[in-house]
């Protein structure tokens, strides 16, 4: 599901609200844990996940074409853990 089907199936569920409106909504959560994201913090949305920053060490790699060694940078990436209730939904 890409962002726009998210606001076309909610604005379709919620008729009270306009679609502008579903949108302002959908994209201020999205740039709230985005911000969370970018200052360390961990969000937790509780039944369906928990997305935190993990450090990646800097590390040598390998190109897949000349087989030449790499060196990669250290880097933060983003991780999601899935919720109880959302593994139990998906495994039932």
């Amino acid at each position: 599901m890409t962002k726009s089907e998210l606001i076309a199936y909610l604005a379709d569920e919620n008729p009270h609200l306009y679609q502008r409106d579903v949108e302002r909504i959908v994209t201020t959560i999205f740039d709230e844990i985005a911000a969370a994201l970018t200052r360390g913090d961990r969000v937790e949305l509780r039944g369906f996940g928990a997305f935190s920053v993990k450090q990646r060490n800097a590390r040598v790699g390998r190109n897949p074409r000349t087989g030449e060694s790499v060196s990669v940078a250290a880097k933060r990436v983003p991780y999601f853990k899935t919720g109880k209730q959302l593994r139990e939904k998906l495994n039932n």
